[in-house]
């Protein structure tokens, strides 16, 4: 070995040292990060229940719409949400490496930098309200801005790390694409749009409430204030009670404003009730259980609302093919 080598071997790291070995870290990770991982980062099982709801949406709404102009929408709102997705999880990626649940995820395991993580987010979210407005229509754009707005700034910045009505406030965002999909064809929203937001609203507590009960250690640890670590498992069972109990009737409103029929009406009060047994086992449930009335109630709510939405598909096609018979 020269006498040079030596020297460059020995010299003491300068100010830029941590910068580049930080800069190798970052490739590394990137090179090492498949599409797999950056799918991941768009929340894709989420995303598949909002581009659901936004196809109701669309499909529930008067007038009509090509079937390409369609698809640009359905797009559009599968990639804003996704958009939002990538920004939470790189804001929250602190928090993430400290819960089992998501600690995972490609940017707290170092599979995807930040950096790529938020240019991602922030390129879909543009790229897709631009499409939506050009494509579509600008009020269907507009309420696609304000969604992915209200996920990102109110929900994750604003209220997640901050009160325990972080979910109940922050679910809106999570009701926005039917009214975006309704608004797609209509170019505007109406009070019909607004009971699929509406469903979607007070379905979201309960639904998370029991996510947060048989989760409560992760977000205790992550110093998140679900209700579970502030207010106690008790007041939050008693919360999954009365936010079920309002939500029943609430998916009434979509047949109470003559949007479906009588089946949905029917088949909506028997899986509401169904639901609701879900909640008075999650309230009577022991400690001594292990959250498996949680655990139960969080995994039939989501089947719950893509059954509620997939109904009304299903009347309105009904009432359709009997019309035109």
């Amino acid at each position: 070995m020269s006498d040079t080598s030596i020297e460059l071997a020995h010299r003491p790291a300068g100010p830029f040292a941590s910068r580049e070995a930080a800069g190798a870290a970052d490739a590394d990770a990137l090179r090492g990060a498949g599409v797999a991982d950056y799918a991941l980062l768009l929340k894709p099982r989420v995303m598949s229940l909002v581009v659901f709801t936004g196809f109701v949406g669309l499909y529930l709404a008067p007038g009509r719409i090509h079937p390409v102009l369609a698809a640009i929408a359905i797009l559009s709102i599968a990639v804003g949400a996704g958009a939002a997705g990538a920004i939470n999880m790189w804001y929250d990626r602190d928090i993430d490496r400290l819960m089992s649940r998501t600690m995972r995820r490609p940017l707290p395991d170092g599979r995807v930098s930040p950096e790529a993580a938020l240019t991602l987010g922030v390129m879909l979210a543009v790229g897709s309200v631009t499409v939506m407005g050009l494509g579509v229509n600008y009020a269907a754009a507009a309420l696609l801005a304000l969604a992915v707005a209200f996920y990102v700034f109110v929900y994750t910045i604003w209220l997640k790390r901050r009160t325990p009505q972080n979910i109940v406030i922050g679910g809106a965002a999570g009701a926005f694409p039917p009214l975006i999909g309704w608004a797609a064809v209509s170019g505007d929203i109406s009070l019909v749009s607004l009971a699929l937001f509406a469903v979607i609203f007070m379905w979201t507590p309960p639904h998370f409430w029991a996510l947060a009960l048989y989760r409560s250690g992760d977000y205790a640890r992550a110093g998140v204030p679900m209700l579970p670590v502030v207010a106690g498992r008790r007041e939050t069972k008693r919360h999954i009670l009365l936010y079920t109990v309002l939500l029943v009737p609430v998916t009434l409103l979509p047949w109470a404003l003559g949007a479906v029929g009588a089946i949905y009406g029917a088949l909506a009060l028997t899986l509401g009730a169904m639901f609701l047994v879900c909640a008075l086992r999650v309230w009577r449930e022991p400690e001594s259980a292990g959250d498996r009335a949680a655990k139960r109630m969080f995994g039939f709510s989501i089947l719950y609302l893509f059954l509620l939405f997939a109904l009304m598909v299903v009347d309105r096609a009904g009432a359709a093919v009997l019309g035109h018979g």
